[in-house]
């Protein structure tokens, strides 16, 4: 079954662009457009009173999209940011800590923003940082999870699809559930798992760890629409604040900093709501078209299978599939191991056809934008590269 009839402006805008890399920049659907121009004219038609459009209807709203996907139905403690580094640090501002610096434990398979941000502190000596090898994959889960229930750590933080290589660390209620609002906090990445997992969370694990995400792979809904799930009780007074976080609580004496009692106590400062309504414009049409997560999951799970299938004949035969298709959860994108990757991404880029590589990895990634003929074209461009 093909979608593409739901993204004409992005695929007309190049039409012979073959574009497989929706975990990298998803392609956005005609209903983000609608989303955009709807942001433009609330602030025109609306100017200063916009804001109580964007807090009252389209913030709320966008809660309980995300609140829903994550299984949670706790929309009240979602909170929106231009970007998931942004809430990294604000988590890291508030994580109670049983001595002079942060006692971190994450694995070596984490994006950069947290990877380069943990990195640097530790070089100044803010925190100390433990980090859990990836491989050997098979024993990651557990490995990671011993460390993590040593109790030598204050904040605990992994990806539940590692984004180099597509693998997915499925213990994620377990580790939720060492969180506790005096420490450790537990931090889930789920950029790559929001809206390609099905309910990837749920209220058991809100209910005592945090939950990163975003509009920009999946959600299909671009840039500046990050979003955090903070459990409840978990850093009421974060020091690294805006004056959004503001609470007009009667019983402070003047001057006192208040905070929201739910999720807005995370909140920043002025931001771009535009990422906002994209993402509720998408979501209403998923809604309308009758598409969940399972059913697109379903569709990219089909092209992932065919893609494997007909890449047997190619140069990718003599590369590693880091995270072959199977039962089971999957990441909507395929990671290649071969020291020829990086020649493979240039050469496949400048005829048009959009991968992207990490290291050794390429990366292959599936959306609704594609159908098997994209496949198709594709292992035949395949065909063209050298092992």
């Amino acid at each position: 079954m093909s979608f593409k009839a739901l993204f004409s402006r992005s695929l007309g805008a190049a039409p012979g662009r073959l574009h497989f890399a929706a975990h990298s920049h998803h392609l956005w659907p005609d209903a983000s457009f609608d989303g955009q121009v709807e942001c433009w004219n609330d602030a025109a038609t609306l100017a200063d009173r916009k804001w109580d459009r964007i807090m009252g209807e389209v913030w709320p709203e966008a809660q309980r999209h995300v609140a829903a996907e994550l299984g949670t139905a706790m929309a009240d403690a979602i909170v929106f940011a231009p970007n998931t580094h942004d809430l990294l640090v604000r988590i890291a501002s508030a994580c109670p800590r049983q001595g002079a610096r942060l006692r971190v434990l994450t694995s070596d398979g984490e994006f950069h923003s947290a990877r380069r941000q943990f990195a640097r502190w530790a070089e100044d000596g803010w925190l100390d940082l433990e980090t859990v090898a990836t491989d050997p994959a098979d024993s990651f889960g557990e490995r990671f999870l011993d460390r993590a229930r040593a109790g030598e750590h204050d904040l605990i933080m992994v990806s539940q699809v590692l984004f180099g290589t597509g693998r997915i660390f499925d213990r994620v209620a377990e580790l939720a559930a060492l969180g506790a609002t005096a420490g450790p906090w537990v931090v889930i990445d789920g950029y790559h798992a929001f809206m390609a997992l099905d309910r990837p969370f749920g209220a058991d694990s809100g209910r005592s760890a945090f939950f990163l995400g975003g509009g920009y792979k999946y959600a299909m809904a671009g840039e500046g629409c990050a979003f955090m799930h903070a459990p409840p009780g978990f850093g009421p007074r974060p020091p690294v604040t805006g004056w959004f976080a503001e609470f007009e609580d009667l019983s402070l004496p003047p001057g006192s900093v208040g905070y929201a009692p739910d999720a807005m106590r995370f909140m920043g400062a002025t931001f771009d709501a535009s990422g906002l309504y994209r993402f509720n414009a998408v979501q209403r049409m998923l809604a309308a078209q009758g598409l969940s997560t399972p059913d697109v999951s379903q569709h990219v799970a089909h092209l992932q299978q065919r893609m494997v299938d007909t890449l047997d004949g190619t140069a990718f035969a003599s590369a590693e599939l880091l995270n072959p298709p199977g039962d089971g959860d999957h990441a909507r994108f395929l990671a290649f191991r071969s020291p020829h990757a990086q020649r493979w991404c240039d050469e496949l880029k400048a005829i048009d056809c959009i991968t992207d590589v990490r290291g050794d990895v390429i990366r292959l990634g599936f959306g609704i934008y594609q159908d098997e003929a994209d496949v198709d074209r594709f292992a035949a461009l395949a065909g063209r590269l050298s092992a």
